[in-house]
């Protein structure tokens, strides 16, 4: 979240997209109904289903999974050329000034670069023109033909009312009702936050939905403002936590980069991870990559990381695919090429796509340890549950290991919820029976590792033999040890510029403005110092205090980075540092320095004079419309259609087969035939979550399992009359892949959409049951999905794929 949940009070418009906040969120909807009780916010509902959020909008519309881009793109068409767009805002603090190198283009669906043997970009014309010293060029008059702003004009001129229509299903007159309603908020005194979740993530261009959101809110004046932002509801608390602190395996803590196999020296390394300004004057805070990346090597391997051995670079893994993640592993089981697997804390045969995949895969490992609190799906996959999951386990040879672990109420420490907010716990209970904790599960592994090492040796034992280990019990780091490593410590006294002591040797970080590149500093995540220093524990603060009533409650626990809860605030000032407007006042500049309801995401005391721009993280002081660098399929994006789609055409690109997907999509060769075509399998299907469920937990609970005790599927009335189908019939829903049977809810919360010419009629279907649990057994929902990544993280195309539906056997 850029902003935070109790900020979404502030909002004058709300649009919930991409996830049913209501439904997923209870909790934190709570804020969006705070913002209707205080200012009459609008809320604005968008999804292929009526659903909890929408029973309470204001405005709703339907529209067919997987084409949002289209939505927001034809928003961004009427925004600019209805001159609905913040104008100052615009121009003074986004890179809409700089001009493109020559050599850009953009033509039927694919940008420039693209390679169709590899399926991937060389991304050397994605680039701005410099001058003399290396600076972009720009032109703030915004005419020049190829600055961004009118390279983005022309890119989503293509997107008009009749595509909208055409491809997402939604009649123009209510896309037009819509795109008024949040061109409001391009006013001064209004402002719209942005709420999405897994329904803009999981998809096969879910990178590229979020950035087209955020390029909405930078043309609207609305980031970094109060009730502004583009917010990702998290589907656990602790899940912003996972990405923080580096668990994502193309990733080191703090989000800096793990290096790629083409990157075997230091030197390399660092050329292409420090980011200098792109426009003269400006921060580009990535310029102090080396002291986040060394004060990590320095927390890891403390004396042996050294400048002359790089900091013990060599160590690191260097990746040879984009990102190895789940679906690389998985893939590699099914191949015979992974001996044994550790499963934390993931239900992985339940939570990721192709379940006969993901089955076949763990069949094939040697071993396999499962560490969790219950006895899921995954850890249960080698034993026969009949109808559900009828497997014979004599013919699987991985052995399966168990290692029953607390749930996090049965420790200390601490959870990074989607508000960035690090909040801190006491545990409440021991855990029960034989149970440990996963840091000394963890904690054990790793000292067995390193006893091996010193005993048998081995091929590479230097990163296991060094790492550094310096707990009171070493089996068993607390919460606390690994709290106040992660915020970072001297390791001898530091000075600052004239030379005077800042912080002795020992003592706890401030904050990542005391990191050094030279070795005097360790951090185990810099964007988390700050969270405990030689104040104490900031993540346990309770201080509820809001003198600004704004929410931003800065004395209540902590939230990265430096106690920010609204990121890029300083964009809520004008440039002379005066607030865009009274009532939304934030950030502003008294004279002497930067104050109002938030720490300032800005240097302090640089005066609004000095001309230095609010995005300080982003190489040119600006938030990015031209995505040069970030995103793999293109600098803007672009609508492709689902792997699996119920039209035949991408009708953006009609002229292009290659340009029907994702062009970079990320699809293994032995997957490319187990994708359904719209002629077997005619129906679009979506999947998402239930309020009285939390994913796959609570089927192992009885109260939640009464209330919703069994599968369903959703059909709406006109299809299931097509059919033959009554409320309460059981049905046989099949893809590709396979086939699940559920009851039948026939509702009017889903309506056939007229999509490229064909009716498409959508249904949808809960995540939640499997074969373990209390409540009704089930076949479990991901049998259906497809085996796909989005083109830059991975992320399953959960939310559209194709399915069949008939009915199949009684009604309950």
């Amino acid at each position: 979240m850029t902003n935070h949940w109790a900020d979404i009070a502030n909002a004058d418009v709300i649009l919930s997209m991409g996830g049913n906040s209501a439904e997923a969120h209870p909790v934190g909807f709570r804020w969006v109904m705070r913002a209707k009780e205080r200012s009459n916010a609008i809320l604005i509902s968008i999804d292929p289903r009526f659903n909890r959020t929408t029973a309470v909008a204001d405005h709703h519309a339907w529209l067919r999974t997987g084409t949002d881009i289209v939505f927001l793109g034809g928003l961004i068409n009427y925004l600019i050329e209805n001159d609905r767009y913040a104008h100052d805002y615009v121009r003074e603090y986004t890179d809409a000034r700089l001009i493109v190198a020559e050599g850009f283009g953009f033509e039927e669906g694919l940008f420039t670069g693209y390679d169709p043997a590899s399926k991937t970009y060389d991304r050397q014309t994605w680039n701005f023109e410099l001058d003399e010293n290396g600076f972009a060029r720009s032109d703030p008059s915004l005419q020049h033909p190829r600055c961004v702003f009118q390279l983005m004009r022309q890119h989503y001129s293509r997107y008009t009312l009749e595509q909208v229509e055409n491809i997402c299903g939604m009649p123009r007159e209510k896309a037009v009702e819509l795109w008024e309603l949040i061109a409001q908020t391009a006013a001064p005194d209004k402002t719209m936050t942005i709420l999405y979740a897994l329904g803009w993530t999981q998809h096969s261009i879910g990178s590229q939905i979020i950035r087209c959101g955020a390029m909405v809110q930078l043309l609207l004046g609305n980031m970094g403002m109060p009730g502004g932002g583009v917010n990702a509801l998290r589907g656990h608390s602790n899940i912003q936590g996972l990405t923080d602190i580096g668990l994502l395996s193309n990733l080191l803590p703090g989000y800096l980069n793990l290096p790629s196999a083409n990157l075997q020296t230091y030197a390399d390394y660092m050329r292409t991870r420090i980011k200098q300004p792109l426009v003269e004057g400006e921060v580009s805070y990535w310029k102090f990559y080396e002291r986040f990346f060394v004060s990590l090597m320095k927390d890891w391997y403390g004396d042996v990381a050294t400048a002359e051995n790089d900091w013990c670079y060599d160590w690191l893994p260097k990746l040879s695919v984009p990102i190895y993640d789940i679906l690389y592993a998985i893939n590699d089981m099914t191949l015979g090429k992974m001996t044994g697997a550790f499963c934390q804390g993931f239900n992985i045969l339940a939570a990721f796509p192709n379940k006969a995949k993901v089955f076949d895969g763990l069949s094939k490992l040697k071993y396999f340890v499962i560490m969790d609190p219950l006895k899921v799906e995954t850890g249960e996959f080698w034993r026969n549950f009949g109808e559900y999951h009828d497997v014979d386990p004599s013919q699987i040879g991985t052995e399966v290991f168990r290692l029953p672990t607390t749930c996090f109420a049965e420790d200390d420490g601490s959870i990074t919820n989607s508000s960035r907010w690090l909040q801190w716990h006491d545990k409440s209970a021991p855990g029960p029976g034989e149970s440990m904790t996963d840091t000394e599960i963890l904690g054990e592994v790793m000292l067995r590792l390193k006893r091996m090492y010193q005993e048998e040796g081995g091929a590479f034992p230097d990163p296991i033999l060094n790492l550094t280990w310096n707990y009171k019990v070493p089996n068993y780091p607390t919460a606390e040890e690994l709290a106040k490593e992660y915020n970072g410590r001297a390791l001898t006294d530091l000075t600052d510029d004239t030379g005077q002591v800042v912080r002795r040797k020992g003592e706890l970080l401030k904050d990542f403005s005391e990191l050094r590149a030279d070795g005097s500093t360790a951090c185990g995540c810099w964007i988390y110092s700050g969270a405990w220093t030689e104040q104490g524990n900031m993540m346990a603060r309770r201080d509820n205090s809001d003198p600004y009533d704004t929410g931003n409650t800065i004395g209540w626990a902590w939230a990265w980075p430096m106690n920010r809860r609204v990121l890029y605030n300083r964009a809520s000032a004008r440039p002379d540092g005066t607030p865009w407007a009274p009532n939304k006042a934030f950030i502003w500049w008294d004279g002497e320095r930067w104050t109002g309801a938030d720490v300032p995401d800005f240097p302090l005391t640089s005066p609004p004079s000095e001309g230095v721009r609010p995005f300080i993280i982003t190489q040119s002081g600006g938030g990015h419309f031209f995505a040069a660098e970030w995103l793999n399929e293109g600098p803007f994006p672009e609508h492709y259609e689902p792997m699996e789609s119920p039209i035949d055409r991408n009708p953006m690109s009609p002229n292009n087969p290659q340009a029907f997907n994702n062009p970079i999509v990320r699809v293994f060769e032995q997957d490319r035939d187990s994708f359904g075509s719209n002629k077997d399998f005619p129906y679009a299907a979506t999947t998402y979550r239930l309020t009285e469920h939390f994913h796959y937990w609570t089927t192992h609970a009885r109260l939640n399992s009464i209330a919703q005790p069994e599968k369903f599927i959703e059909i709406g009335e006109l299809l299931a009359n097509e059919l033959g189908i009554s409320a309460g019939d059981r049905v046989k829903v099949t893809s590709k892949r396979g086939y699940i049977t559920a009851v039948a809810v026939v509702t009017k919360r889903l309506i056939p959409l007229e999509i490229d010419g064909r009716t498409v009629h959508q249904i949808g279907i809960p995540i939640h049951w499997g074969f373990k649990g209390v409540a009704r057994k089930a076949h479990l929902t991901n049998t259906l999905t497809p085996f796909v990544g989005d083109g830059n993280t991975q992320t399953p195309e959960f939310k559209s794929f194709l399915v069949n539906v008939e009915k199949f056997g009684g009604t309950v």
